[in-house]
C-alpha cells in the first residue's frame, strides 16, 4: 500500500509550521484567523505569541483588508491574559518592525508582568521605538 503524502508539506517559515501543527508546539489558542503559542525565548513570566495562520511576513505587509485581523490579535491576546490572571495594564504588546524582526511572520508579542521584565527585555522590547512597536501604531498604519 503507497504511503499517502501529507496534505501539508513543512515550509520555510517555523510559524507557518507551528500554525499547521507540522511542529510540536502547544497551541495556547486557536479559531480559522489567529493562533497562539508560548515564545520560545520568555521575557516575562508569561510571554506568548499571537500569529495569524495566513502567512504575512511583517507588519509592512499588512494592508487595509488586514484592519480587522490585527485588531483580532490584540483582542485575543488580552483575553488570554486575563484567563490567565494577568494584568492587562501590566503587560506589554508590541510588533518588532521590519528589518528587526527574526522570524518572518507577523506576530504579536503579548509579555506579562511588564514590572518583571529585566533589562535586556525591556531594551528588546522597548515601547515605541523603532525597532518595537505598538499594536495602535500598526493599526494607525492601516
Amino acid at each position: 500500500m503507497k504511503k499517502m503524502d501529507s496534505a501539508l508539506e513543512k515550509s520555510q517559515c517555523i510559524f507557518c509550521n507551528i500554525v499547521n501543527k507540522l511542529e510540536d508546539t502547544e497551541i495556547l489558542y486557536e479559531d480559522e484567523d489567529v493562533s497562539v503559542f508560548r515564545d520560545i525565548k520568555p521575557a516575562s513570566d508569561y510571554h506568548i505569541l499571537t500569529v495569524p495562520k495566513r502567512h504575512i511576513e511583517d507588519a509592512k505587509c499588512l494592508t487595509t483588508n488586514d484592519k480587522q485581523l490585527v485588531e483580532k490579535m490584540l483582542i485575543v491576546s488580552k483575553e488570554l491574559l486575563q484567563k490567565n490572571n494577568l494584568s492587562v495594564e501590566d503587560a506589554r504588546f508590541g510588533y518588532h518592525w521590519p528589518p528587526f524582526r527574526s522570524v518572518k511572520h507577523l506576530h504579536l508579542h503579548t509579555i506579562a508582568p511588564e514590572s518583571k521584565m529585566g533589562f535586556i527585555a525591556r531594551t528588546v522590547f522597548m515601547k515605541n521605538s523603532y525597532w518595537f512597536v505598538s499594536p495602535e501604531y500598526v493599526a494607525a498604519k492601516l
